[in-house]
């Protein structure tokens, strides 16, 4: 049998780079954000704005005073958004340019 030979160092690698953000940049950072099944979903709590791109398709709602912290879907309907006072669809944020 033959003596294993040493390992090669590992060579110099450039690092991974992230994936570009998809929403606007004057909206900063998302406090929290997540998709799935073709949909995606940012929440800005400081501009009160939650950006939703369901099939390459964005819509940005007025958030109001709600606090998302998660999304939930069902069978094709419209996403909801868990909130410091309960889940809110999708459907009852109004829509903003």
């Amino acid at each position: 049998m033959e003596p294993m030979k040493p390992m090669e160092p590992m060579k110099s690698m450039e690092p991974m780079k992230g994936s570009e953000p998809w929403w606007p940049q004057e909206l900063g950072q998302p406090s929290t954000s997540g998709g799935q099944d073709g949909m995606r979903y940012a929440f800005f709590p400081d501009k009160q704005r939650l950006l939703v791109e369901t099939d390459g398709k964005l819509a940005t709602y007025d958030s109001g005073d709600h606090r998302i912290s998660g999304v939930s879907q069902s069978n094709g309907r419209a996403p909801s958004f868990s909130t410091q006072d309960g889940d809110v669809n999708v459907n009852d944020l109004k829509v903003v340019d």
